[in-house]
């Protein structure tokens, strides 16, 4: 077992504690936890993070008592899980991972059933319904059925109904998975406004970003406690180890690759104009490799100290990035780049009276990444489905390598491959089965169909998964599936819906290591996503809010129109926050998570 980094904590029974805990599924396998002992606090907000199958979901059922251990003992504000289940469930919330509540049923039914099911005395019920739905801004949604809510609205509702019988203890799984970088941060603030010194919160996340901000961390992976502490404490031991290479400007993309094959670095992404580094040693080879670089790729490239993050350290105590298959690339012909390949022209499209896109036009060249980003519910996904022919817009014009969709639908979607927001392979067929399908969709035959799903199974390590159902799969390796349907039969555009939406970070680098491969190629490619770290790695990004563009440009320069007198140098989640709070004419929050 892994070493643990924990610092003394001292702790009281409104806290939780656990001692030797093993949970096992399957006893041929590896125990889901192994050993696990830790100490959580009253009064602050703990965060639970790591790579997918590291064992957070598994931990948090334990915490309230739905599944009990193998082995080892668990406190719960001073209550035994082991021997008094149903009296730690009265006093705990949890909110799983997936939305658990009926999409059918309106905002206020489901929180009468929720009541019914949590046992809210009735006569409780209308002042605590009144005060949830003002503190979670659902008042005017409660005849809405929740299928028709955003994402950052059922989460709220969500929490909403987890809070009805006042928990003293709050365990939330992922709860800002798919959710906007504004939406969080209002998830975040009620959060926090419930926070007592009696009140316990364990926050599992897939955002570094989120886990930094939490006052305490659990960093778990394949089933082991790494480190347990305050998420500050984690990032000062790689102070000195960041950098960020400037200069590279357009050939940035191209560094990566070089840098990642230095046997001292252990990361390197790209963050805006700039490709930010982790080393092993204090950044002296990296340094002394500043000129063969620049002579390399005929640019002036300089090597400052960065401050470190939580995902800096998250990388490092996971012993830094995997690299992807360099065969990702000979899915694609090499192709000149510059030339325009994708256009939207004044886009528009109704449901109805509702008007979900509004005049939108951009355009993007051959190998360049352009995102897409908004808040939920701002038209992102139905502009996307226009560009790719899945939804015809109202009106406007949109056309992928010079064919428009109106006049050569079957020509232009030969030419695109799209990976939606929502797993879209089919869950009864194996990997096998699905790569077979989509080969045959995408017109592949005979010799060169066996070959791409050869090279797909290769690429993305999905051999020991080829027999089982699809819906069996681990997340990380249904979205690889998905990739690799997406790409096997080399387009000459990607369109690409929040494709690691709920993957963890590490597995997020490989994705991105397939898509600027991708790019370096002359693939262009289109991507949202509610991560703006990966924000970061687009040429450009256009932000959408209420169906129209508010803004656009690199991403560097998204944050120069963001800053102001009191953040002189926001982050790009600052940027997103700022300028969608001026494009719906709204009071600019300066709380941060």
């Amino acid at each position: 077992m892994s070493e643990i980094l924990m610092p003394e904590i001292l702790i009281s029974e409104e806290g939780i504690s656990l001692s030797g805990i093993v949970k096992s599924f399957d006893p041929r396998k590896r125990p889901a936890l192994n050993d696990v002992t830790a100490r959580i606090q009253g009064g602050r907000i703990t965060g639970l993070a790591g790579p997918d199958g590291a064992g957070k979901t598994t931990l948090l059922r334990l915490l309230c008592g739905l599944l009990l251990p193998d082995r080892g003992r668990i406190s719960v504000l001073g209550l035994d899980v082991g021997s008094r289940p149903d009296a730690v469930r009265e006093l705990t919330g949890y909110m799983p991972q997936k939305f658990g509540l009926y999409e059918d049923l309106t905002v206020m039914e489901n929180m009468n059933l929720q009541a019914d099911l949590r046992n809210v005395p009735p006569g409780e019920r209308n002042d605590r319904y009144a005060e949830l739905l003002n503190f979670t801004g659902l008042s005017p949604f409660t005849d809405r059925l929740a299928g028709h809510l955003s994402g950052g609205m059922k989460q709220k509702l969500g929490l909403a109904c987890t809070l009805l019988a006042r928990p003293r203890a709050l365990f939330l799984d992922e709860p800002g998975v798919g959710v906007d970088p504004l939406a969080r941060r209002e998830l975040w603030s009620m959060v926090r406004k419930l926070l007592t010194s009696r009140h316990v919160v364990v926050w599992s996340t897939a955002y570094l970003d989120e886990a930094e901000a939490c006052d305490d961390v659990l960093l778990m992976n394949d089933g082991e406690l790494l480190y347990a502490g305050p998420p500050g404490d984690l990032s000062d031991r790689v102070r000195g180890r960041v950098f960020l290479i400037r200069g590279g400007g357009g050939k940035r993309r191209l560094l990566v690759g070089p840098l990642m094959q230095k046997s001292q670095t252990l990361d390197a992404v790209i963050q805006g104009s700039a490709v930010r580094i982790l080393t092993r040693d204090r950044g002296e080879e990296a340094r002394s490799g500043m000129d063969a670089l620049s002579g390399a790729f005929s640019t002036e490239l300089s090597l400052a100290a960065a401050e470190p993050r939580f995902e800096d350290a998250f990388m490092d105590v996971l012993g830094g990035a995997r690299a992807a298959s360099p065969a990702i690339a000979d899915f694609f012909e090499l192709k000149d780049t510059g030339e325009e390949t994708v256009r939207a022209e004044n886009l528009v499209k109704r449901f109805g009276t509702f008007t979900a896109v509004d005049g939108v036009s951009f355009s993007i060249r051959r190998g360049e990444i352009f995102g897409l980003l908004g808040p939920n519910g701002a038209g992102k996904s139905t502009t996307f489905k226009m560009m790719c022919g899945l939804l015809a817009p109202t009106s406007g014009r949109c056309s992928i390598i010079g064919l428009d969709f109106r006049v050569a639908p079957g020509a232009a979607r030969s030419r695109l491959g799209y990976m939606a927001q929502k797993f879209s392979l089919y869950g009864e067929l194996s990997p096998r089965q699905n790569l077979d399908f989509f080969s045959r969709a995408y017109g592949l035959r005979g010799k060169a169909r066996r070959e791409k799903v050869d090279h797909v199974v290769a690429a993305f390590g999905l051999a020991p998964y080829l027999k089982i159902p699809t819906r069996s799969l681990p997340l990380g390796f249904r979205q690889r599936l998905a990739m690799g349907c997406a790409i096997m039969h080399g387009p000459d555009v990607l369109f690409l819906d929040e494709p690691t939406s709920g993957v963890d970070p590490v597995t997020r680098r490989e994705f991105w290591t397939c898509i600027n491969s991708a790019a370096l190629r002359g693939v262009t490619v289109m991507v949202t996503t509610h991560f703006m770290d990966e924000a970061e790695y687009c040429d450009r990004v256009a932000l959408v809010c209420n169906g129209r563009l508010a803004a656009s440009g690199s991403p560097d320069e998204l944050k120069a129109a963001a800053a102001v007198s009191f953040n002189p140098a926001p982050t790009l989640e600052d940027a997103f926050i700022r300028l969608t709070e001026q494009a719906e004419e709204i009071p600019f929050s300066r709380t941060k998570t």
